[in-house]
């Protein structure tokens, strides 16, 4: 057991005691950097950095893609103490321009400037009083930040998240503007694991990925693991996935036969699942083993969080009876985040990430459906409210309704009913989100109707109009 050091020298301890070790590479390119070159780098670009305004506590926005260059990026804005806010390269410009009007960043970092000629010596030891923010759309269709109350100081000694391995060399197959794919990357060199950064997923890489650079630990979603599953039998029997310890997935409800495939492909004790929000307002795990004696749980509280599945009324239910689910992090309510632009949704201080479910007598927790309408497509969240405000912008369309329909790739696809005008289009309504949402939230079919969505009250019944949509004998 070592002593706990802010982030910012960790890079130091790394390339003082592991110097030629290799740190950090950019699959596709020639990007590679060992310990003491990752750490020189960011010296000098923290340098850049400070003499554009950059302090501590200052937030700096990194609009970049999935690179080496963002991770340095992130060090550097660690190395001066100050909150790094990824962000996607996709976000058009209004809706990039909400989000940064919450929290005005000190930098945007749209591309890695030239440092060369820069001291590369240490800085001095300053902490961020929030390490990291990361984005949410929220239900009420308005963006949010989630700024994190991690301690920003780690034992390099010791490994920041359970099955991951100190020493260990974890692949980064998602996005780094979501929170899972940024947090466990991120602790992953703060644990000294080389980190391998795809640009972008590819089903076949990945696996070839693991063999080439010996991976150790890699975190997936649903939506990755299913299309990994349905690559040709004879490229996964080739695969030599014998150096990866962990499978972590999260992001959504994984399908039950998935699951199973999965842990008889790679063994029950090397396939995890969490359960969280970005909030870490609770986290439960469950191990493959586990899961095979408790099929569908996602697993039991840990870090002293607890859950409670609760009635409408906020009585806790007994087991085996569904409700939703709230949850309470070890050090009470508020000590794992705050919002910028959003007030949690709580009871009494316990909060929810809008799942209805149920758990066992053995405290396993089972999740059953969402109580909000949120769509998880892909492993990223589309709250519908925001989808309909930029519909419901567009000239003649009247009301519009945005659902979640199953998908058997993405989990759940968006699909948009619009009541509008005879002459409207599903290519002008698409066009018309183009400028105004990120791809991933654009619905991926269009329903045109001239009957009115809205109920009497100026109500829309998502819920409804979902359960009409499903196929025969589907659970809603």
């Amino acid at each position: 057991m070592g002593r706990e050091l802010s982030i910012g020298r960790l890079f130091g301890h790394f390339a003082s005691t592991r110097p030629d070790a290799v740190a950090l590479v950019e699959d596709g390119s020639d990007d590679v950097m060992t310990w003491t070159e990752l750490d020189r780098a960011t010296n000098r670009l923290a340098r850049v950095y400070a003499a554009a305004g950059v302090g501590k506590d200052s937030v700096v926005a990194v609009v970049l893609p999935n690179s080496a260059a963002l991770v340095r990026a992130c060090v550097a804005t660690w190395k001066l103490g100050a909150t790094t806010l990824p962000l996607s390269v996709k976000l058009p410009p209004a809706e990039r321009e909400r989000i940064l009007a919450l929290a005005p960043p000190a930098l945007v970092v749209e591309s890695e400037v030239d440092a060369s000629g820069l001291s590369e010596a240490e800085l001095p030891d300053v902490s961020p009083k929030y390490w990291k923010a990361l984005t949410s759309g929220g239900s009420t269709g308005k963006p949010k930040l989630i700024f994190s109350h991690d301690r920003p100081q780690w034992d390099p000694n010791v490994s920041v998240v359970e099955y991951m391995h100190p020493d260990g060399v974890h692949l980064v197959v998602g996005p780094l503007y979501h929170n899972a794919a940024f947090i466990y990357s991120m602790r992953g060199l703060f644990s000294g694991n080389r980190l391998v950064v795809m640009r972008r997923f590819d089903a076949a890489r990945v696996l070839r990925l693991v063999e080439e650079h010996a991976v150790t630990w890699m975190q997936l979603v649903p939506t990755m693991m299913n299309r990994i599953w349905k690559l040709p039998p004879e490229v996964r029997a080739a695969a030599d996935l014998s150096s990866l310890r962990t499978l972590l997935h999260v992001g959504g409800p994984c399908a039950p036969w998935l699951k199973e495939a999965w842990i008889d492909w790679l063994g029950p004790d090397r396939v995890m699942e969490v359960y969280a929000g970005t909030e870490s307002q609770g986290i439960t795990l469950i191990n493959g083993r586990e899961w095979l004696s408790h099929r569908g749980s996602v697993g039991r509280a840990i870090r002293g969080s607890r859950f409670e599945v609760q009635d409408e009324q906020g009585r806790v239910v007994p087991p085996g009876v569904v409700g939703e689910v709230f949850l309470m992090p070890a050090d009470g309510p508020g000590s794992t985040y705050h919002y910028v632009g959003a007030a949690p949704r709580s009871r009494d201080g316990w909060e929810s990430l809008g799942d209805l479910g149920h758990y066992d007598e053995d405290g396993f927790l089972y999740l059953d459906d969402r109580s909000t309408d949120c769509v998880v497509s892909g492993g990223a969240n589309v709250y519908p409210a925001e989808v309909e405000g930029a519909l419901d912008s567009c000239p003649g369309v009247r009301a519009s309704a945005v659902i979640g329909l199953p998908d058997e790739d993405l989990g759940q696809r968006v699909v948009a009913i619009v009541e509008a005008d005879p002459d409207v289009t599903a290519e002008a309504l698409d066009a018309h989100l183009t400028s105004l949402l990120a791809p991933y939230k654009r619905p991926r079919a269009y329903e045109l109707t001239q009957s009115p969505l809205r109920d009497e009250a100026g109500k829309v019944r998502r819920s409804a109009l979902r359960a009409q949509r499903l196929p025969t004998g589907t659970a809603s």
